[in-house]
């Protein structure tokens, strides 16, 4: 029984954490594209993975504070998202009208370098006011209610998630090659994910 009250605030923070990272979203779609296409997976899932972890520290640590009381803060926040999404949408539409495929090696051919594919990680990661008010005022603030170590299991269980679901998705998708290898494929998925960023834009951009 010691042992099961220690670990609860880990499990209750992989939970939490779980509960958000997992909802379909900009950065969910993006981190999916390129595992499917196989394009610098590693180094994608890891930024994405990185970036929730010091959104997660910084939240855990009081920031989330700072930010809740700083309006100013959160609408800049808020429109720099907000104009990102918007113009991923706009390219993701682009793409489907004219899709590629997975050839027959199961390696797609790359179309974006490493710096561009980093920086727009990048942007999904930390210009994205989902994942920012989810990390660090959300599980900022249901980190609040522990102190010490207690705390900072909270916080690891909740990167722990994060680890487990963006890996998992960006190494996983490659389930999904065979039906990639049609071009429709592609242009359904970069359909959908262009909704998505566009829907995930107007919800904030119109919220009351």
């Amino acid at each position: 029984m010691p042992a099961a009250s220690t670990l609860s605030p880990l499990l209750t923070g992989f939970g939490l954490g779980a509960s958000l990272i997992v909802a379909i979203g900009s950065q969910n779609a993006f981190v999916l594209r390129q595992g499917l296409k196989r394009q610098y997976v590693f180094a994608v899932c890891s930024i994405c993975f990185l970036c929730d972890s010091l959104l997660i520290s910084l939240g855990a640590g009081g920031f989330s504070s700072v930010v809740a009381s700083s309006p100013r803060l959160m609408q800049a926040t808020l429109w720099g998202g907000v104009t990102f999404l918007f113009f991923y949408g706009v390219r993701a539409f682009m793409s489907a009208l004219k899709p590629g495929a997975i050839d027959a090696s199961g390696e797609d051919e790359v179309t974006g370098g490493l710096a561009k594919v980093v920086l727009t990680t990048l942007m999904l990661s930390l210009v994205n006011p989902h994942a920012f008010l989810d990390t660090v005022v959300l599980l900022g603030s249901l980190a609040g209610r522990y102190s010490g170590g207690a705390r900072l299991l909270f916080a690891l269980g909740a990167m722990t998630a994060s680890c487990v679901w963006f890996y998992g998705i960006g190494y996983g998708a490659r389930m999904l090659a065979p039906l990639f290898r049609r071009p429709v494929a592609w242009r359904v998925l970069d359909i959908l994910v262009g909704c998505t960023m566009w829907g995930i834009a107007g919800s904030l951009a119109f919220a009351r």
